[in-house]
């Protein structure tokens, strides 16, 4: 077989824009990969054709991915296609091999310091030094603000001037936390992750026989996940480049979720601007979903720089948006749904149940348990969670010796005292408020326990949470993904359920500038792109998202446009409350109402804020004063302090 024919086998299944994409084997080409565009496809295909074709030789062939699986995944797409010798890694690995190559013959032969496996242990004893309340603040909130300073290249002298406002405590202590935590790493001999890379930029910036023999070796460049990319790792692909035009990215800049990491998709929307000449090939056939599931997409994204997704698979079920009560009905929505897409054949794993923070994730847990469905949580399980394993070993250590709801609010107490809960309130990072919600989750599983027995000890609780972390990792060996928009990236499944559209949850409420409210956008777009089939959405708010209207049919549309839409997307008003509202119940459903409006404002599910319980019981005492609304189980001081007002405006404006 000659190389021209084995090279065109290559392009035979191809549509014509993927074959244009394959065929560019040389100079600077941009590709915008719209979601299930085959985009895998392409690139392993391209790099197969330059070979095959004489553009350019297998070794000298570097295929950046933006994960170690994904590297992994494109080694097996090249050695299926007979490449054996193509390399694909992460711009952190080929960073790696250089410096460990070079390192040594730059430090007196001493070989590579080791890299620091999380920043965690080191930020954490740093930040249990922080003053008042702020040494409670989440390690993994500090590390995420450093890795987002680093790829910047900011320095901590530099911090307070260059920062703004992004770290989650004040700005001066942050440049003093990330100046003690560079001290640490550089005394206890190590590099961590972004170090990888700003050790290779320095390298290659000051070395030009280093720079000229890792170009002599990498000289046909391909980087996936393009509007992922943050400036360290522009920076780093600029040097490998030198004068070579021959770079290819792919990315998709609707798609862009991770800029609270550093990443921005710029670099895609201006390469061409960049590199002179570049070729620019948009990948809009989508061979995944159903075309009413990308008709929902294309409405989220109407206006963005790739334009609309095409359909290549047959009409599916239509979508449904639901809107419910409040967020317990929401959840046994999400059980029947999960039951009838089963009975529609569609295998637990194949279904998914996504959510934006991980804090939203146990209350589902909990209802799938209760209806006999297993699941698999793909990120932090919620006894796994460091909070929860904080707040147990708190428990075993203190023993509270009160029972019933006296023990509830001892072990409040407990948790503002020695875990800090007042203090990782809504405004710290991603990981304060999940941790907040954690906790105030932890302690309703406890107030529950109380109202069900009076004479409730710590001994059965402990019992209880031990039982209850057993039975979820029991059920998360198999089952309904359950997973955060951002982990869910670069997934899909047959069937995915989209919960807690509201405005607070998506957008969060922290997203304030435009660009944040753009993000988020895009979070619900890859949220429906993960779905081949089967797609639902729902709000339990009176403020349903905002995005919400991007869906839903059009009140002004003419009666042929409104058939259209309605023919392709179920809008449903939602289950009612299962219990109907009697003239005394009217305070009830006052309460309820506040707590939705509540938990809608500070991006927490409702539960956090009050169970049913505690607002049932609040209702049948009409307290007055808070002392009196003190005395109601699952009233504690935290609560007391952050709604107790609140929940008297609303007893008095009931009369």
């Amino acid at each position: 077989m000659t190389a021209a024919i084995s090279a065109e086998r290559l392009l035979e299944d191809l549509n014509p824009s993927q074959r244009e994409a394959v065929t560019a084997t040389s100079g600077p080409i941009a590709i915008v990969a719209g979601a299930g565009s085959g985009k895998t496809r392409v690139i392993s295909r391209r790099a197969a054709y330059a070979i095959e074709t004489g553009a350019v030789p297998a070794d000298q062939i570097l295929l950046v991915t933006f994960t170690d699986k994904a590297a992994g995944e494109m080694v097996e797409r090249m050695v299926s296609l007979g490449h054996r010798s193509v390399m694909a890694r992460t711009f952190h690995a080929a960073a790696l091999a250089q410096l460990r190559h070079f390192w040594p013959g730059r430090h007196d032969g001493e070989p590579l310091p080791a890299i620091l496996d999380s920043k965690l242990r080191l930020l954490v004893p740093l930040i249990g030094r922080l003053p008042g309340g702020y040494r409670f603040t989440p390690a993994k909130d500090m590390a995420d603000t450093i890795e987002w300073a680093k790829v910047r290249r900011i320095r901590p002298a530099r911090w307070v001037h260059e920062g703004g406002d992004r770290a989650p405590i004040p700005a001066d202590l942050f440049a003093r936390v990330y100046r003690d935590y560079e001290r640490s790493k550089a005394e206890a001999g190590l590099l961590d992750f972004e170090d990888m890379l700003v050790e290779t930029v320095e390298l290659l910036e000051g070395d030009v026989e280093a720079a000229a023999l890792v170009r002599s070796r990498k000289r046909w460049f391909s980087v996936d996940e393009y509007q992922d990319t943050n400036p360290l790792c522009e920076r780093l692909l600029e040097l490998w480049l030198g004068e070579s035009r021959d770079l290819a990215v792919v990315g998709d800049p609707d798609q862009t979720i991770y800029t609270f990491t550093g990443a921005t998709p710029e670099f895609l929307l201006g390469f061409a601007d960049r590199h002179p000449g570049a070729r620019t090939v948009t990948l809009a056939e989508n061979y995944r979903s159903s075309p009413q599931i990308l008709e929902l997409a294309n409405r989220i994204v109407a206006d963005g720089p790739r334009g609309a997704l095409r359909a290549t698979q047959p009409d599916g079920p239509r979508p449904a948006v639901h809107r419910f009560a409040d967020a317990e009905a929401e959840l046994r929505e999400i059980v029947a749904w999960c039951r009838a897409v089963a009975a529609a054949g569609v295998a637990p794993a194949e279904t998914a149940v996504l959510v934006r923070v991980n804090a939203q994730l146990p209350a589902i847990e909990d209802a799938l348990t209760r209806a006999g469905i297993g699941f698999t949580v793909r990120g932090r399980r919620f006894f796994d969670r460091r909070e929860i394993r904080e707040a147990l070993r708190l428990l075993r250590r203190e023993r509270p010796a009160e029972t019933g709801g006296p023990l509830v609010a001892a072990v409040e107490r407990l948790f503002v005292e020695r875990l800090g809960l007042d203090d990782v309130a809504a405004d710290a990072g991603s990981e304060g408020r999940e941790r907040a919600a954690s906790l105030e989750l932890l302690l309703g599983i406890l107030e529950d326990l109380a109202a069900a027995d009076p004479a409730l000890a710590i001994d059965a609780v402990l019992a209880e949470l031990d039982r209850r972390g057993a039975s979820e990792a029991a059920d998360s060996a198999d089952g309904v993904n359950l997973l955060t928009y951002h982990r869910a990236k670069g997934l899909e499944w047959d069937a995915v359920y989209l919960p807690a559209l509201d405005e607070g949850m998506l957008p969060i409420r922290q997203a304030k500038e435009d660009e944040e409210i753009a993000e988020e956008r895009r979070l619900l777009y890859v949220g429906i792109t993960r779905a081949r089939r089967f797609l639902a959405l729902s709000s339990s708010s009176r403020k349903p998202s905002r995005f919400l209207a991007a869906i839903e049919p059009p009140r002004a549309a003419t009666p042929r446009a409104a058939r259209g839409v309605a023919g392709r997307v179920r809008v449903l008003p939602g289950a009612p409350m299962a219990v109907p509202v009697a003239p005394d119940d009217s305070l009830l459903e006052a309460l309820r109402r506040w707590r939705r409006e509540r938990a809608s404002a500070d991006g927490v599910p409702a539960y956090v804020v009050a169970h049913d319980t505690t607002l049932a019981e609040i209702a049948d005492a009409r307290p007055r004063s808070l002392p009196a609304l003190r005395r109601v189980r699952g009233m504690g001081p935290t609560k007391l302090e952050r709604y107790g007002p609140e929940i008297l405006a609303v007893i008095d404006a009931a009369g």
